[in-house]
């Protein structure tokens, strides 16, 4: 297997984006960090989506042999820390801490309980549904936006504009990637256990995961730290 497989070109363009938000949205470097270093271990779930939903090559074939891969982990890291602050990077926006009259509004009684939604909203849909792993996992995130939302209403913007930026940046770079390895999409995602759809060759649920990812990770830091979003200086 080459070293510069394409699944492994796909998480290190994400790198590079991610570096390239890292150098230049200074003020944010500590959301891109903590969004990354948080979701990383993520990519340890590979398993379950290999090869139900589909089967990237890997370093040292990893996947086949064990299930888990290098890559996954590289592209959790990624694409993390870009969803997390590209509404930052483009509205030019910075942090605010929350007072402690709007920390304590009854809405944010269930601060907690809608962080950690999503755990239990995906083991129960894990466990009791014959879905596809790729469609719990919008469920999940698009479950874990809209509680999200409801207890931090005023990153709605953040929110919807954070899931837009990150599935227009998505769809190009699989777009593109697509174009460049020829016949990439027949051969790894499982078509046929998925819907089908292609959208210029991307499958559809990429896009869908991609804008439900977008929405739940451009909140979590600031749901998490309690912050809220002003104008930058």
């Amino acid at each position: 297997m080459s070293l510069f497989n394409p699944w492994l070109v796909f998480a290190l363009i994400f790198i590079v984006i991610w570096a390239a938000l890292f150098i230049f949205v200074k003020h944010s470097r500590r959301e891109i960090l903590w969004a990354s270093i948080f979701t990383a271990p993520f990519g340890l779930t590979e398993p379950l989506f290999v090869p139900e939903y589909w089967s990237p090559p890997s370093l040292f074939d990893l996947n086949v042999k064990t299930g888990f891969d290098i890559e996954s982990i590289i592209w959790c890291f990624a694409v993390a820390g870009i969803a997390a602050v590209l509404f930052e990077a483009i509205f030019r926006k910075k942090h605010q801490k929350m007072s402690k009259n709007e920390m304590h509004a009854q809405r944010h009684h269930l601060h907690f309980i809608t962080l950690i939604l999503p755990i239990p909203v995906f083991l129960i849909l894990f466990f009791t549904m014959s879905l596809n792993i790729i469609y719990i996992s919008i469920i999940t995130l698009f479950i874990g936006s809209v509680s999200a939302l409801f207890c931090r209403p005023d990153l709605k913007k953040k929110m919807i504009f954070g899931g837009l930026l990150f599935l227009i940046l998505y769809f190009t770079v699989l777009f593109f990637w697509t174009l460049w390895y020829q016949s990439i999409t027949e051969s790894i995602w499982n078509l046929q256990a998925i819907s089908g759809v292609l959208i210029l060759k991307v499958p559809l649920e990429e896009l869908l995961f991609a804008i439900a990812f977008g929405m739940l990770w451009s909140s979590y830091y600031e749901h998490v730290k309690w912050y809220k979003m002003s104008h930058e200086d």
